[in-house]
């Protein structure tokens, strides 16, 4: 699903606006904009300044970028440029401060170029274009852009200009020490706001939530850039912050990613897990509608609200094609529930919980046989639909496709994680017969799926059953996530974890989603080869849960040197598989998102993880690497 993004590109977010500029800090065409709700409002805004030179960009937050151009006479600059370009809620606030740092007076030539098309996010990704009329409105100093949609929606963009140009134009002397000052409002107006959503946390009180100070102060400023991106990617919603799962493209709420990211993100947040269970609870599957993969009690893929959305073009509004968002659903509330120890939301959603276990028990096991499958219902969607959700990631050894209905490894893990919440859940209802029905299910899954998935020779579990019940006999990353879920029996884990490291999985960054010997390997392929943080950070869960702490910490350092490699000092969605090598960063994925909801808030697990945190238990920070302290403690 990723899409083509350039590396010179950056984006700026706030709430449910954002904003992607290349290299110069323009919107200048290809796959640059000013974005709201999966619409592009403006396609070009560019300055046009001759003579002068970009020496410094900076995003002191992720909704601000900073830059400095100058105009250099001989070897001094005559005049500097100041620009600061700030994100908010369906506004973008633009100021460009020129002053004269020279003895003599200087002429500046300044134009903007706007230009809007209102073009669907998918459209800007590469699907085919539809034509639009566009209409351009205003004046000198209040120039807007109006396009009325297929369904009948009115949008907008305006861009007041202060002061107005002049025919189009600012030409002005400047002289010594003088500064002089434009900026550009833009505004964008659009009909599909949620109703009444609860306002976010400013970066401050955001921060505060993560008292964490580490000693080493490389390892702090990778925490620090991780928190800010979460604030930065949270989205107000009625029910409260919800996680966006990545810029530029997936700003939106989707399934697994928010699940996962809030999991992740206790017991710092619990508020984002609240929000995300409710808001998901709210979108459950309701009909059974094929083309859109939905099913009564399925969790929702994803939520888009785009004009190719809106006429039934693509199959996103809500979408439901995922297997496993709906046991996360499950593993996520009891967690909160963990850590917090209140039973109030466990009560409060309980029709949803019991409808997430219909849908796993009857819809989501279609033959009866135990397993949780998938095969594609409709004809837009996705065809594989666990995390790994490219069409080609799901492969016997022969490098030939499994056919579906397909029973990934780790979805089984996370069923069986999911039927032990559930009996948890009803025994602290004081449903003691209910708690044993489900307990039993999940040791009867556990039994089966090592039964069925364990390769003795390859010393993994397969990634995945076919339709005729053929094992997919390749080395892939999955195996990680399934000792994070619990499912893997301890007599076998010794030699699963020495597959895990081994040079076919390891990389020296984290996991390869497919190991190096197998037909369809490809460093560079976005699930047959490349490392995904956020999937390795989870089997550094699992190998803590399972009593391997000192090789936990050895992944967990591994991801944060991953981060310091990168010039952000960011979690990167992907990177590509090739070894690690002395002193040279990981090949990039050239289409990564970054920052990624998931990858930030694996930086906040990995924590958890280091220092061995546990619910109702102090954290044990320990020497070394990821040494520090609290500030205050944590609820």
């Amino acid at each position: 699903m990723a899409g083509q993004w350039s590396f010179g590109a950056s984006g700026l977010k706030e709430d449910d606006t954002y904003l992607v500029v290349d290299a110069r800090g323009q919107v200048d065409g290809g796959e640059t904009g000013v974005f709201r709700h999966d619409t592009r409002f403006l396609s070009r805004y560019v300055w046009h300044l001759e003579d002068f030179t970009p020496l410094l960009v900076h995003e002191p937050r992720p909704d601000t970028r900073v830059e400095h151009w100058a105009h250099l006479i001989g070897p001094d600059q005559a005049v500097g440029l100041n620009r600061v370009l700030k994100v908010g809620r369906g506004l973008v606030v633009d100021r460009l401060v020129f002053e004269n740092t020279g003895q003599n007076p200087a002429d500046i030539d300044l134009r903007l170029t706007l230009a809007a098309d209102f073009a669907d996010l998918f459209e800007v990704r590469g699907w085919m274009r539809h034509p639009r009329k566009v209409e351009r409105v205003g004046g000198a100093g209040r120039v807007g852009f109006r396009y009325l949609a297929g369904d009948g929606l009115a949008f907008a963009t305006w861009v007041e200009l202060s002061p107005p140009p002049v025919d189009g134009r600012w030409r002005f002397r400047i002289f010594p020490r003088e500064k002089v000052q434009i900026s550009a409002v833009i505004r964008l107006l659009s009909p599909l706001e949620d109703p009444a959503p609860l306002p976010l946390p400013d970066y401050d009180e955001w921060r505060a939530k993560f008292p964490i100070v580490l000693d080493d102060p490389r390892a702090q400023g990778v925490l620090e850039r991780a928190v800010d991106d979460l604030r930065a990617l949270l989205l107000a919603t009625p029910f409260g912050p919800y996680p966006a799962a990545g810029i530029p493209w997936f700003v939106a709420p989707f399934g697994r990613d928010g699940l996962l990211s809030a999991y992740m993100l206790l017991p710092f947040v619990p508020e984002v897990a609240e929000a995300v269970l409710r808001f998901l609870a709210a979108h459950q599957g309701r009909a059974s509608v094929p083309e859109r993969d939905e099913a009564p009690g399925k969790i929702p893929h994803e939520l888009r609200k785009g004009e190719l959305t809106r006429l039934g073009e693509v199959p996103f509004g809500p979408y439901y094609g995922t297997v496993d968002a709906t046991p996360l659903f499950l593993i996520l509330l009891h967690a909160h529930m963990t850590w917090t120890g209140s039973l109030d939301l466990v009560e409060e959603l309980r029709e949803a919980w019991e409808a997430a276990l219909w849908w796993m028990i009857e819809a989501g096991d279609a033959d009866g046989d135990g397993l949780l499958e998938f095969s594609a219902q409709g004809q837009r969607g996705l065809s594989v639909q666990s995390w790994k959700d490219s069409s080609d990631s799901m492969t016997h050894a022969s490098g030939e496709l499994a056919e579906p209905p397909l029973a990934v490894s780790e979805v089984q893990g996370y069923a069986y994680r999911a039927y032990k919440a559930a009996a948890e859940f009803y025994r602290v209802l004081g449903e003691p017969q209910s708690a044993g029905r489900w307990a039993a299910r999940a040791e009867a899954l556990r039994e089966a799926f090592h039964r069925r998935f364990w390769l003795g020779d390859l010393a993994t579990y397969a990634l995945a059953l076919d339709r005729n019940k053929r094992p997919l006999r390749v080395l892939s990353s999955d195996p990680g996530q399934l000792l994070w879920s619990g499912i893997v029996p301890a007599s076998v884990a010794p030699r699963l974890v020495g597959t895990l490291f081994s040079e076919a999985l390891w990389s020296g960054w984290g996991l390869r989603t497919l190991g190096t010997g197998e037909q369809r390997y490809n460093p560079l392929s976005y699930h047959n080869g490349s490392v995904w943080p956020h999937d390795t950070a989870l089997f550094a869960g699992g190998l803590a849960a399972y009593g391997f702490r000192s090789e936990a910490q050895r992944v967990a350092k591994s991801l944060f040197e991953l981060a310091l490699s990168q010039a952000d000092r960011r979690l990167p969605e992907l990177v590509g598989g090739y070894p690690r090598r002395p002193g040279e960063p990981p090949v990039p994925y050239p289409s990564a998102c970054r920052p990624q909801a998931w990858d930030a808030a694996a930086v906040i697990y990995l924590l958890r993880v280091a220092w061995d945190w546990r619910p109702g238990a102090r954290p044990s920070p320990p020497e070394g690497f990821f040494s520090g302290n609290l500030k205050r403690a944590v609820p």
